[in-house]
């Protein structure tokens, strides 16, 4: 018997000081917003604490004085985004991360703090361990892979494994007084981590934008199927311990990834790019996009095409809809976030009342993607209800997402992402006019095909990629 896994994109850090903690975690805030963490790491103790919403809901001043600096040497940050699991408060709480067993546990309105913790773990990506493979007598307090994965690494160790457990997981943990902190990466490395550095020591991340954005350093990505072990004083040593199978994540840099980072060597804000020039031309009065992640894409797509680009959509929030816990909180965040603009410029310069501009013009639409279709139906409504334009094309620069594979197995993703295969796909098992017909307007995908003629241009050959829930192999080779 296997353990329920929660599907993980999670934003982590690792760094020497708890405001450089909060301040990397901040900038990975676009992984996750359902819970955040921060874990402190003392010499003979460690200390977490869970809140609930985004990283600023806690302010830094009121995190220094719960965790004063002269008890801790390193800190653990973690940001959550996982919509299968427990729903209620508390429960939400107890599953966010960091993950930790043991310790003394003071539940608050909308944070928890655990003290006194044996051990403490950030994880992003999805393991499935059976039972039988924990130690004899495992009672586990939470909801999450992650708990199951603790108790195995501290039983058989990381190198085991890296060895012996097939899953998606950047990850770092460690114990009550152990000299080091371990870090690392399964052998496909499907979920990103970097090793960065700030202030003379080193630290992990997500992302380099962690480290690049707070006055840090990016120093290379880490190395899949390598352990990573971190000292007290800054300084880190590796292990490579199995060969690397690297099935890079693609939906990183279509969508999840912030678009100013760098992927295993890849630029994200030009693969988008790319991806946006690639698409298909369609001969329209006005080229737009859904806010934020593909503007790069439709800027460069109408560009190339000869077509005018306008923002027309915005969004009061950075947050991403497609992170909340349940369909009512995506629904709500869509409704509460995603509005026409009421003024344009017109081509003169001249402002122009949005509807004025766009009544009766045909527009092209451009997207990352389509899951389940909640964002572009939204935007739908608002170009043909609101603007009153005449036609809409939509273009997603990423193939049909959940569709029955070619070997006839029902897509999507198993290792991190929340696009669990009996998900309710819009791609799933009909035809581009089916889905049309159930969007309201005319759906174009970048095919496969191109997708991956794009990124074998940007440098990464599609046996390098993960491309599982739209049609592509197991990246472990088996199904």
């Amino acid at each position: 018997m296997s353990i329920q896994a929660l599907r993980h994109n999670c934003g982590l850090c690792v760094a020497k000081t708890l405001h450089d903690a909060y301040s990397f975690i901040r900038s990975l805030q676009h992984r996750g917003r359902e819970a955040a963490g921060i874990a402190a790491i003392g010499s003979d103790q460690i200390v977490v604490i869970k809140w609930l919403g985004p990283v600023t809901r806690f302010d830094i001043t009121d995190l220094h004085k719960i965790l004063p600096a002269p008890l801790f040497h390193t800190y653990f940050a973690h940001v959550r985004y996982a919509t299968r699991g427990r729903k209620e408060t508390r429960e939400i709480l107890c599953d966010a991360h960091p993950i930790a067993i043991g310790g003394k546990v003071t539940h608050e309105q909308d944070h928890i703090i655990i003290r006194d913790c044996e051990a403490v773990i950030i994880h992003n990506g999805q393991v499935d361990i059976p039972f039988s493979e924990l130690p004899t007598g495992t009672k586990l307090k939470t909801g999450t892979d992650t708990e199951a994965l603790l108790y195995y690494l501290l039983a058989n160790g990381p190198r085991t494994a890296l060895h012996e457990i097939p899953g998606a997981y950047t990850l770092a943990y460690t114990l009550r007084r152990f000299p080091e902190i371990i870090a690392m990466r399964d052998r496909t490395g499907i979920k990103p981590g970097v090793l960065g550095w700030k202030d003379g020591s080193y630290g992990f991340a997500s992302e380099d934008i962690a480290f690049r954005k707070n006055g840090g350093e990016f120093t290379e990505d880490m190395e899949p199927g390598t352990i990573y072990y971190l000292r007290s004083n800054g300084s880190y040593r590796k292990e490579p311990v199995v060969t690397p199978e690297t099935r890079f994540c693609f939906f990183e840099w279509n969508y999840l990834a912030d678009v100013d980072s760098m992927l295993n060597g890849i630029n994200v804000r030009l693969l988008r790019e790319q991806l946006g020039a690639a698409l298909p031309y369609i001969p329209v009065d006005l080229v737009t996009c859904v806010p934020r992640c593909p503007q790069v894409a439709a800027r460069v797509y109408a560009k190339n095409k000869g077509l005018p680009f306008s923002s027309v959509l915005y969004k009061t929030r950075g947050e991403r809809s497609f992170q909340g816990s349940t369909a009512k909180q995506r629904h709500d965040s869509i409704a509460s976030n995603l509005f026409l603009l009421p003024y344009l410029r017109g081509p003169g310069g001249e402002v122009i009342a949005a509807p004025d501009f766009l009544a009766g013009k045909k527009v092209t639409l451009i997207d990352d993607s389509i899951v389940r279709g909640n964002n572009s139906v939204h935007a739908r409504d608002l170009l043909l209800g609101q603007a009153k334009v005449a036609e809409i094309n939509f273009l997603s620069y990423t193939p049909p997402i959940g569709i029955v594979g070619d070997d006839g197995i029902p897509r999507g993703c198993l290792f991190g992402v929340d696009m669990p295969p009996r998900d309710k796909f819009i791609a799933r098992e009909r035809t581009r006019a089916e889905i049309s017909s159930k969007m309201g307007m005319d759906v174009h995908h970048l095919s496969l095909e191109r997708m991956l003629a794009v990124y074998r241009r940007c440098g990464l050959h599609p046996e390098q990629l993960c491309t599982y829930c739209v049609g592509g192999p197991h990246p472990f080779g088996n199904t």
